[in-house]
């Protein structure tokens, strides 16, 4: 992983880049939450994507949107950040003009981000949306989705209510030509607390069994509760301890 910086609209924009081994590899751009609320790209929900997409061997980007850390400029509540979101997915793929897919994954406000920009660029294959908003943020442009994807919710969010993106889920389901799976992480909270890593393995199983070309997951009117996940899986990444894993991701600053 390695620091770089690119310019932006409002000016440079600071971010953290793994490159994969793997020739033709996926790409994958990593969106952080809302900054008005210490969001930064080291949140350890968004480390914890970042990490998940490096131990598939995807080259993957995650950013500070403008005003944050060392990226210029203020934030603009949606416009400007969508716009870096957009620079920053250019510049990725730039660095592999043969990627095979294009994925894009947001936390929160990221995921806000992410969706709109899902809207705008025919080019990103599938999405992961972890506690999107929906109890905060405008989502109906998502009409209809272009693309299928995972959306992520913990159970005991004092935030983002659960039955509002549980609701949104939902209805994206329902739209034709697209399959929206849905994982309720049933004890988390807003920062998964102690939940990372069920965060890690929901994320990558649903990611392995999308690039296998099959349906992700059946479609499903109701909660999948994480007791119905392969409790014993985890991606061979060398992360076999749950305390380690936390101690790792812990360095970065929460939402």
């Amino acid at each position: 992983m390695v620091e770089v910086l690119f310019n932006g609209h409002a000016g440079r924009l600071e971010g953290r880049y793994s490159q994969s081994e793997r020739p033709n590899a996926p790409v994958a751009l990593i969106l952080h939450p809302d900054p008005l609320f210490g969001g930064t790209m080291n949140n350890k929900v968004v480390y914890s994507l970042f990490s998940c997409f490096k131990d598939l061997g995807f080259s993957v980007l995650r950013f500070n949107f403008r005003g944050v850390g060392r990226s210029q400029g203020q934030f603009e509540n949606g416009i400007g950040e969508l716009s870096d979101a957009t620079i920053a997915l250019d510049w990725l793929q730039n660095m592999n003009p043969d990627a095979k897919q294009c994925w894009i994954a947001g936390y929160s406000f990221g995921a806000w981000i992410g969706l709109q920009l899902l809207m705008r660029r025919p080019d990103i294959n599938n999405f992961i949306a972890v506690t999107p908003p929906a109890n905060e943020r405008d989502f109906s442009f998502l009409a209809p989705c272009p693309a299928s994807g995972l959306i992520v919710q913990g159970g005991r969010d004092e935030i983002t209510t659960p039955s509002t993106v549980e609701t949104m889920a939902r209805r994206l389901n329902n739209q034709r030509h697209v399959e929206i799976d849905f994982a309720m992480i049933e004890d988390g909270d807003h920062m998964y607390n102690n939940h990372l890593k069920d965060l890690y393995k929901v994320s990558g199983q649903y990611v392995i069994s999308a690039m296998q070309r099959r349906a992700p997951l059946k479609k499903r009117r109701g909660r999948r509760k994480k007791s119905e996940l392969e409790d014993d899986y985890l991606l061979d990444s060398g992360v076999n301890d749950e305390q380690e894993y936390i101690d790792d991701v812990e360095n970065g600053d929460e939402e």
